[in-house]
C-alpha cells in the first residue's frame, strides 16, 4: 500500500467518525413523532390490526364456498366376501368376493353454505373487532406521548440542576478562596474554612450524581422513543425557559377515553359471542355438488385406464338435538362474562372520574407552589446579595453568608421541582381527559 492510499485509507476512517458521532436534534414534538414512528409497541399494534383484518376475512371465507378435491388408490389385501342367496341360481348358496384388487377414485366437492346463524354472528363481530384493534393502537400512541414528554422534561429539569450546581460550586470556590486568603492573614479561624470546604465537597458530590442522572434520563428518553441509546440525541427547545402557560381543566367526560370506548367494544364483541352460542340452537342448510372418477382393476395398471365418472348435487340439513347441556354451559359462561364487563366498566368510569379530580387538584396545588416557589427565589437571591455585601464589608459572620447561600440553592431546587410538577401536572390533566393526542397535535 503506497502513501496516497494509506492518506485515502486514513480520511474515509475520519469520514465515518464523523458520521458516526453526528447528533440528532429534535423539539419535543419531534421526539414523539420519533417515538411513534420507531417504538416497537407501535409496531405490535399495527400487526394486531392486520390480525383483525385478516379474521375479518376468515369469518367471512365460511360463508362462502368451499372447494375440496380427493384422491385415493386402494390396494385390496382381502377383499370383503358376501354370500349370494342359491334360490337365485337353482343351487346352494355361493359365498362370492366382491370388487376388484386394486380401486382409484379422485373426486372434487364444492359446499355452500345457505344458512347457518352462528357463522352469520361472527361476521357481525367483524367491524367491532377491527375498531377494537384500531383503539388499541391510539392507546398505545396516547401512553408513548405521555411516556416522551415526561421522559423530556425530565432531561431539562436535571439539566437545569447541574446549571445550578455548577453556578454555585462557582461561587463557593470563590468564597472559599477568599476564606484562604484570611485564614492566611489570620483573620478567621481555620473552622470556618473547613465549614465552607465541606460546604464545596457536598455540591461537587451533588454535581457527580445529577450528571449521572442526566445519564439515565437521557437513556430513559431513547428508550421511550425507541431510539438506539449509542445515538447522540440533543434536545432543542428547553420547556423551562418558554413562558408558564397555565391552562384551566377542560370538561370530564369519560367517553372521550379510549380505555373507556375500548371497554364498550369489548361489550359488544361479548354480546356478539353470546348470540353466536345461542344460534348454535338452530338447524344449518347447505347444499353441495360432487363429481368424481372411479377406475378399477385386479393389476395396477387397469386400475389407472378403466375410468368412468360419477356426480351428485345434494341438500344437508344439520339440527341440533342433544348435547348433554355443552351449549346451554357456554352461553351462561358469556352471560356471565358479559355482567362481569358490565360491571367492571362501572367501576372504571368511578376510577377515571377519580384520576380527573386528583389530576385536576394536583394541577392546582402546582400552580400554587410554581408562584411561591417563584417568589421565593427572588426574595432568598435578595437576602444573598445582601448578605454577600454585608460579609465583604465586614458586618456579618460567616455563618449568615453560608445560610444565606443554603437557602437560595434551596429555593432555586423547589422552584425548579415545581416547574416539573407543574408540567407532570399538565401532562395528568390531558391524560385523564382523554386529549393527549391534541396536546401532541397543538406542539410547536
Amino acid at each position: 500500500m503506497n502513501l496516497k492510499q494509506i492518506w485515502a485509507l486514513f480520511a474515509l476512517v475520519l469520514i465515518a467518525g464523523a458520521a458516526s458521532a453526528q447528533t440528532t436534534k429534535l423539539s419535543l414534538k419531534d421526539c414523539i413523532a420519533y417515538g411513534i414512528k420507531n417504538n416497537s409497541n407501535v409496531k405490535i399494534a399495527q400487526y394486531k390490526e392486520g390480525v383483525a383484518d385478516q379474521q375479518s376475512r376468515e369469518a367471512l371465507s365460511y360463508y362462502l364456498p368451499q372447494v375440496t378435491g380427493n384422491g385415493a388408490l386402494d390396494d385390496n389385501l382381502k377383499l370383503q366376501s358376501t354370500v349370494l342367496p342359491g334360490a337365485l341360481f337353482g343351487g346352494e348358496d355361493r359365498r362370492v368376493a366382491l370388487g376388484t384388487k386394486y380401486t382409484t377414485n379422485v373426486s372434487a366437492q364444492v359446499d355452500q353454505v345457505i344458512f347457518d346463524q352462528a357463522l352469520l354472528a361472527g361476521i357481525k363481530a367483524n367491524k367491532p373487532n377491527i375498531t377494537n384493534a384500531e383503539l388499541n393502537s391510539r392507546k398505545i400512541k396516547e401512553t408513548i406521548i405521555y411516556n416522551v414528554t415526561d421522559a423530556y422534561y425530565q432531561v431539562f429539569v436535571t439539566s437545569q440542576q447541574i446549571d445550578l450546581l455548577k453556578d454555585n460550586l462557582d461561587k463557593t470556590s470563590k468564597i472559599l478562596g477568599t476564606l484562604q486568603l484570611q485564614l492566611d492573614n489570620g483573620v478567621i479561624k481555620k473552622v470556618d474554612y473547613d465549614r465552607t470546604k465541606v460546604s464545596l465537597n457536598n455540591i461537587k458530590s451533588q454535581l457527580t450524581l445529577a450528571e449521572s442522572n442526566l445519564i439515565l434520563a437521557n437513556n430513559q428518553l431513547k428508550f421511550q422513543m425507541g431510539m438506539p441509546l449509542s445515538e447522540q440525541l440533543e434536545l432543542t427547545d428547553n420547556p423551562l425557559n418558554k413562558p408558564f402557560k397555565l391552562i384551566e381543566p377542560g370538561k370530564f367526560e369519560a367517553s372521550n377515553l379510549t380505555d373507556f370506548r375500548i371497554q364498550n367494544v369489548n361489550m359488544q364483541l361479548q354480546q356478539i359471542e353470546k348470540e353466536r352460542i345461542k344460534a348454535g340452537y338452530l338447524p344449518k342448510v347447505s347444499v353441495y355438488g360432487r363429481y368424481g372418477m372411479q377406475a378399477l382393476g385386479n393389476h395396477l395398471g387397469d386400475s389407472w385406464g378403466n375410468w368412468f365418472s360419477y356426480g351428485a348435487v345434494g341438500l344437508k340439513l344439520t339440527i341440533p338435538i342433544f348435547d348433554s347441556f355443552r351449549r346451554d354451559a357456554q352461553y351462561k359462561q358469556a352471560d356471565l362474562n358479559l355482567m362481569t364487563q358490565q360491571e367492571q366498566l362501572k367501576l372504571n368510569t368511578l376510577n377515571y372520574e377519580l384520576q380527573n379530580s386528583n389530576a385536576t387538584t394536583q394541577l392546582q396545588k402546582a400552580k400554587l407552589n410554581l408562584a411561591s416557589d417563584e417568589s421565593n427565589v427572588t426574595l432568598a437571591k435578595e437576602v444573598y446579595d445582601v448578605t454577600t455585601l454585608q460579609y465583604r464589608e465586614g458586618t456579618v459572620p460567616l455563618s449568615d453568608l453560608l445560610n444565606a447561600e443554603t437557602s437560595y440553592k434551596e429555593a432555586q431546587t423547589n422552584y425548579i421541582n415545581s416547574m416539573l410538577s407543574y408540567y407532570q401536572a399538565q401532562l395528568g390533566i390531558e391524560q385523564s381527559l382523554g386529549t393527549l393526542n391534541d396536546f401532541y397535535t397543538a406542539l410547536p
